[in-house]
């Protein structure tokens, strides 16, 4: 695979060059050791691509696993406790998970516990790999990155995702660069407030 394009959000591509250059080199080493053609292994059942073969996102996660994995990205994730109210959470959003707990059962509710998880982590940057449908991207991008950097976990998350070139060789409904660009563009400048750097490949 190799790089096409590249979409800095709120200077996260500078940060990347500035203060992490050894892991955007390897980032960019990742994607290129990334065999495209042995990932189209996906014999399509769509009506308007019935037979043809198409790139499989579960191989194409698979590779990009195996190969960060070999460079000591980790799973990572933030816990957290949630409740009814608005108030209550507000009053508990910046607190340690242990104290969210008692705070919340302090105002007599009832705490229920829940997470963010990221695939590849390593000093402070987050990785997604992003092959899956639109709403999940949505959900990297302004909820999952978004976490981690609140929570003082990263300093700036990547998103890779697939160009259009590419998408249309997969089955229909995953999300492509060009398209989430436009998403990401249209909320404004500072919205979602975490330093990104969106990337967008092909074979």
């Amino acid at each position: 695979m190799k790089i096409a394009e590249t979409y800095s959000h709120l200077n996260g591509l500078e940060f990347l060059l500035v203060h992490k250059p050894t892991l955007w080199t390897e980032i960019q080493n990742v994607i290129g050791s990334v065999n495209a053609e042995k990932c189209k292994t996906k014999v399509s059942k769509e009506k308007t691509m019935k037979g043809k073969m198409l790139y499989s996102p579960i191989d194409m996660n698979k590779s990009f696993d195996s190969l960060l994995k070999a460079k000591d990205w980790e799973e990572s994730r933030v816990s957290y406790w949630v409740t009814k109210g608005e108030k209550l959470i507000r009053k508990t959003l910046s607190l340690p998970p242990d104290e969210q707990k008692k705070e919340i059962e302090a105002a007599g509710e009832v705490p229920i516990f829940s997470y963010n998880q990221t695939d590849f982590v390593k000093d402070r940057v987050a990785v997604e790999v992003q092959f899956g449908k639109y709403s999940f991207v949505a959900y990297d991008l302004f909820v999952k990155h978004l976490a981690f950097y609140i929570g003082d976990r990263i300093d700036v998350g990547i998103e890779i995702l697939p160009m259009k070139s590419l998408q249309a060789h997969m089955s229909s409904g995953v999300a492509y660069y060009e398209g989430e660009i436009y998403n990401v563009v249209r909320q404004g400048r500072g919205v979602p407030a975490v330093p990104l750097v969106i990337i967008g490949i092909e074979p």
